[in-house]
């Protein structure tokens, strides 16, 4: 039984874990830094590209076979 591919590329899938992990570790220093609520977005921006990640690992984690509508 095959994998299936997942919707991002390997190169991809390496930009957005750089992307998350450069949002999550800005998210807490801006936090400190500015005293204003502005680093809430890139709390969101960690989330919204995590939430990516996790599926593209579903897709990966499908067996190739499988249909989307299953």
């Amino acid at each position: 039984m095959q994998q299936g591919s997942g919707i991002l590329t390997t190169r991809q899938r390496r930009l957005a874990w750089l992307g998350f992990l450069l949002a999550a570790i800005q998210a807490p220093v801006s936090a400190k830094l500015v005293s204003d609520s502005s680093w809430l977005f890139s709390l969101c921006v960690a989330l919204m590209v995590a939430t990516v990640i996790i599926a593209d690992d579903a897709a990966r984690r499908r067996p190739a076979d499988a249909h989307s509508g299953d």
